[in-house]
């Protein structure tokens, strides 16, 4: 019987070592990310030892991009991008170039070649979506204001890196030195390409929006859960095949824009769940994969080049992005969010890196320095994640700029003088505008009860005034944001925002300037509800508690009819 068997062996290796270091490595409190590199490392070619397929382990690799790019485009929204355009776009486009400037400076130091360094700068301008979510999720502030933004920016970024690897194929021969063609030509391939892929966006938008959810629903009348998951897969699989063989697009763009058509049909969230182990496990593989690409030799030979890729993936970009934010007028601490979630690199940088060394643009140190740099980022990004909270308080406490920058002194962070009288007595202070704040403030307006708005997102602010409606925008942690919401007037303070790292500080602030003021919180979690309740002496709503009455009591009155 043959025991040569390179595909299993290199799945069950890669998969059973990264089970190992992700579980030690989740113990001592890092994303398991860190150790599915070290798996990758332990069992590739510049490591003692058993010697994984480098070959099977890329074509898997290549499946774990697939699968990817279509979760990515499962969790992309055009309307969570547009709520926060104002800060994402500008932001992830200036921050994208700052970096890769400090990369190709970098590089150019090191007597690379300009193409090089641009592709390098590139491949560390842009942060890992799934570490992001990952972090936010665990910190419970994905679905707030600042994780919106946070996910907005690096969804600009992701965009913007899907169109990089679209035309780095169709430049490689300029790039790397080895192509005669002419302005015209490069001008032409590039047109091509850029035709190419706005054909398949089309019809994926045309025909893919309408054929695949139909698809989705006829299969799931049939009642069989594996049957959908298979649906599912074959078509993420099958669209980003079908757009490199006709259109020339990359497997990743095609996977990523048959996770952004499912987005949109009724079935996302039900695929999402349905797919994610198998996401999961590939996902696995491909970062094994990269591990395996990594030359461990090069923290020795070259030290200062892996702590100078650190430098700017940890202070380069997070700087630039905390300014950027400052300057477009967002508080201080929107500005800490953003910056430590960009302090780190991931899957694009991986794929990009790869891409530019199989084209022959790349150096063979640059992956080992990406890799080394991604290790040490991912490992490090939640002890940055913890510091945002006490670096924030250790700011305001001695910093008169940094209390300056978190008040800001901005036309929407004070109500206009010709605001009426009514909305300033006896009103309540409502804390943030989303899916819930914008039912509770319905519910005031249809009951004629007066209320004034605080929000961090100026988009909002700037709508709720066109309206007529009373609005401020800033951190309602701070006492600024509160006196400007006439808090002291108030009868009730209701904190309708999912973030809830802040609410003792607003609720400290509220009874000092109102001592007798009516305090209301939302939470998600319930052990966190009975603590609020407690500590700050509120009304506390915990999501799925309050669901569950609902739905409790509507049984019940159907039940007796």
């Amino acid at each position: 019987m043959d025991h040569d068997l390179p595909l299993i062996t290199t799945i069950a290796a890669g998969l059973g070592l990264a089970l190992v270091l992700g579980f030690f490595a989740a113990r001592a409190r890092l994303p398991a990310l860190v150790g599915y590199l070290l798996a990758g490392v332990l069992i590739g070619p510049f490591t003692p030892g058993f010697v994984a397929d480098t070959h099977i382990a890329s074509q898997l690799a290549e499946i774990g991009v697939m699968l990817l790019m279509f979760g990515v485009g499962l969790h992309f929204s055009f309307e969570d991008l547009l709520a926060v355009r104002r800060i994402a776009i500008p932001g992830a486009v200036v921050q994208m170039v700052v970096a890769t400037a400090f990369g190709m400076g970098a590089a150019k130091l090191w007597g690379w070649s300009l193409p090089a360094a641009l592709v390098f700068g590139l491949s560390l301008s842009c942060a890992s979506t799934v570490v992001l979510l990952r972090a936010l999720e665990s910190l419970g502030i994905l679905d707030s204001f600042n994780g919106r933004i946070a996910v907005g920016w690096l969804v600009v970024e992701d965009l913007a890196m899907v169109l990089v690897l679209v035309l780095l194929p169709p430049l490689a021969g300029v790039l790397a030195g080895t192509g005669d063609l002419s302005a015209q030509e490069i001008w032409w391939s590039v047109g091509r390409t850029l035709l190419q892929v706005g054909l398949f966006v089309v019809l994926m938008l045309m025909v893919g929006r309408r054929l695949f959810p139909w698809v989705l629903w006829q299969v799931q009348r049939v009642g069989s859960r594996e049957l959908f998951t298979l649906c599912v897969v074959a078509a993420a699989v099958s669209i980003a095949y079908g757009a490199t063989l006709v259109f020339g697009v990359s497997f990743a763009l095609g996977a990523f824009f048959a996770g952004m058509v499912l987005r949109e049909s009724q079935f996302s969230h039900r695929a999402a769940e349905e797919t994610l182990p198998l996401r999961d496990a590939f996902a696995v593989l491909f970062f094994v994969s990269v591990g395996m690409l990594f030359d461990w030799h090069i923290l020795i030979d070259a030290p200062l080049r892996v702590l100078a890729v650190v430098g700017i993936i940890v202070f380069g970009k997070s700087v630039a992005a905390a300014v950027l934010v400052l300057l477009l007028r967002y508080p201080l601490h929107t500005a800490l969010t953003v910056s430590a979630s960009l302090a780190q690199i991931g899957e694009f940088s991986f794929i990009l890196i790869a891409l530019g060394g199989s084209l022959g643009v790349m150096p063979k140190d640059a992956q080992s320095l990406v890799v080394a740099g991604a290790l040490i980022s991912i490992a490090i990004n939640p002890v940055v994640f913890r510091a945002m909270q006490p670096l924030q308080r250790w700011l305001l406490a001695r910093s008169q700029f940094a209390r300056d920058l978190a008040a800001r002194d901005d036309p929407l962070a004070e109500l206009p003088a010709a605001t009426e009288e009514k909305y300033l007595s006896r009103q309540v202070v409502l804390v943030g505008h989303g899916r819930v704040g914008r039912k509770v403030a319905e519910a005031l307006a249809a009951n004629s009860i007066p209320y004034v708005v605080a929000e961090q997102n100026r988009e909002i602010v700037e709508s709720l005034r066109k309206q007529g409606v009373p609005a401020v925008f800033g951190d309602a942690g701070l006492p600024e944001v509160l006196v400007q919401a006439h808090i002291a007037r108030a009868r009730m303070l209701v904190i309708a925002t999912p973030d809830t790292l802040d609410v003792r500080r607003m609720a400290d602030n509220a009874r000092l300037l109102n001592p007798g003021i009516e305090i209301v919180v939302r939470t998600h979690n319930e052990e966190e509800g009975s603590r609020l309740a407690q500590e700050i002496a509120a009304r506390v709503f915990v999501g799925e508690t309050e669901l569950a009455h609902a739905m409790t009591r509507h049984v019940l009155e159907r039940c007796a009819a």
